[in-house]
């Protein structure tokens, strides 16, 4: 038996990237996932190649209203949402006093208010069932602070509050909420960053979606049944910095 046989999981930001890496985990592991993204023709493409224990929605996870729809979809095609993965996320790269104030209210309608409307969406599924995990991916960049990326670095922190709140909220009805916090992931987001740039650090690469998948699917088994509240950093140690290299 597959340790997350049973699991109705809903992952938005699913369509590629680090998202993909977690959906194809999930399944791997005995999940039935929705994914939920904006990427219509990647998300579609996914779900067709995954098989039967897959299927996408469209999903802008800063509208209440698509998130009904994304719930109610999931329902129809597998039944109630027993795992919410919170992994959409956009960056915008800017000195802080010249960031776009457009910029900053978008990032934060994705990375923060997304999801506290995604929680709100399937509280109702978890605290029916008496159980539910929920995990926000988050970033190192809401672990330590990080220049050029005010607007991203500041919604991630929130998102850790956000867990720990959540997680103190909803723990009394059986729903655990933590953090997963990736370095570097190689991901459309990154590309054209060179390899060389991660070899001073204590794992000296670069992240792949897969080590972000495998963290996921920890912290949604019930091997992590005793975990609540945590930011599980995923980053090959880059918020240590660099590290003596060998003479």
């Amino acid at each position: 038996m597959a340790r997350l046989d049973g699991t109705i999981a809903l992952l938005t930001g699913g369509a590629r990237g680090m998202g993909e890496g977690e959906v194809r985990r999930l399944v791997a592991e005995g999940a039935k996932v929705m994914i939920g993204d904006v990427l219509d023709a990647e998300g579609e493409a996914l779900a067709e190649e995954l098989g039967e224990a897959v299927a996408f929605v469209h999903l802008d996870v800063s509208d209440s209203a698509s998130w009904a729809a994304a719930v109610k979809a999931t329902h129809e095609a597998f039944g109630p949402v027993t795992l919410l993965v919170n992994n959409a996320g956009i960056l915008t790269q800017a000195p802080i006093d010249t960031t776009d104030e457009a910029d900053i209210r978008r990032i934060y309608d994705v990375n923060l208010i997304g999801p506290f409307l995604g929680i709100q969406a399937v509280v109702p599924d978890m605290k029916a069932a008496g159980k539910g995990a929920i995990i926000n991916v988050a970033s190192a960049a809401g672990m330590v602070p990080m220049p050029m990326i005010a607007a991203y670095a500041s919604s991630k922190w929130g998102l850790r509050g956000l867990t720990k709140c959540a997680a103190m909220e909803l723990g009394p009805y059986g729903i655990r909420v933590n953090a997963v916090h990736p370095g570097a992931v190689r991901t459309p987001m990154t590309a054209g960053a060179p390899e060389e740039m991660f070899e001073v650090y204590a794992v000296p690469r670069i992240g792949e979606p897969e080590d972000i998948g495998a963290a996921v699917a920890y912290l949604a088994s019930e091997e992590a049944s005793f975990i609540a509240g945590i930011d599980l950093v995923v980053d090959g140690g880059m918020i240590m910095g660099p590290v003596p290299q060998p003479a």
